[in-house]
Formats: structure tokens, sequence, C-alpha cells
């Protein structure tokens, strides 16, 4: 009896571990392959509306946009990951300033979002380029890659 007790401490103990390791991301589309950004970092997402062309800007930076009364910079991600181009982009990833070490107010501009998504970190492989610090792993789910993007690095 007591090694009955003994399995069900140690089974209670490995969905907890289990629960600490897994993350919310956010997946989206960026020409034909799907991306990902952790949920932490996410305020709202909009649709894509009119956008204010800033003169001299970085190519990456598609325009500001005002969003309740503050000016948010919206970013193409594509540019900034050299992604190709095909594929409209209709929404916008806002992320939380707070999240950023300037506060700036930023969005990227995404083909499509699709979903919140619960995923283990096991199941994340370490980034194909170690160089590059935008890209947190790779995520094999359902047969597909899932690249998962760190917006903080990717900006920089």
């Amino acid at each position: 009896m007591r090694q009955d007790a003994i399995t069900t401490e140690m089974n209670a103990d490995d969905v907890e571990e289990d629960s600490a390791e897994e993350v919310q991301v956010l997946e989206f589309q960026l020409g034909p392959e799907t991306y990902c950004v952790d949920i932490e970092y996410v305020s709202e997402i909009v649709d894509k509306g009119q956008l204010t062309a800033v003169p001299n800007a970085p190519d990456h930076v598609e325009g500001v946009m005002d969003l309740r009364g503050r000016t948010t910079s919206i970013i193409n991600p594509k540019s900034l990951l050299s992604i190709d181009e095909e594929g409209e982009s209709k929404r916008i990833v806002i992320f939380d300033p707070n999240k950023f070490e300037d506060e700036a107010a930023t969005g990227w501009l995404v083909d499509e979002v699709y979903q919140v998504v619960r995923i283990s970190m096991d199941d994340v492989e370490d980034p194909p380029l170690e160089k590059d610090e935008s890209i947190e792993g790779v995520i094999k789910r359902d047969g597909d890659l899932v690249v998962w993007i760190s917006p903080v690095h990717a900006i920089e």
C-alpha cells in the first residue's frame, strides 16, 4: 500500500514538472512559412490599417500608426529576417512595449495569425544558426517546422 502512495506522489510531481516546461506561443504566417513568438511579448492583434510612411526610416519599417493615442512603429519582419515577400500582409501583431529595453511601441506586419499554442520545451530544437540570436529555436509539429523568433533580438 505504501508503494501506491509513493507512485501517486511521483506522478503528481511529474505533472508539475511538465507544466513548468511548457510555453504558449502565437503562430503566424510570413510568406510561405509558419513562425511564432512567445505570447508574453504580445499585447494585441489588429487588422492592418492605414500606415503613415516615415521619411529616411530603415527598409524594415513600413510606417507608423496611431494605436489608442500612442504612435506605434510597424515593422516588416520579412525584411528583417530575409523572407520571401510573397503573401499579402493583413494583420499586425502588437508587442508589449514594456518587454523592450527602449519601451518603444512596435508591431509586426504578418500575413495571417493562426493560433496560440502551448508547446513543451522538449519539442524545441536549437536554431540551425548559432550566431542568429533572433531565432529561439525550431518546433516540429504535425510534420511541419515552426520557427520561434525572439522579437526583442530580431528588432535590434
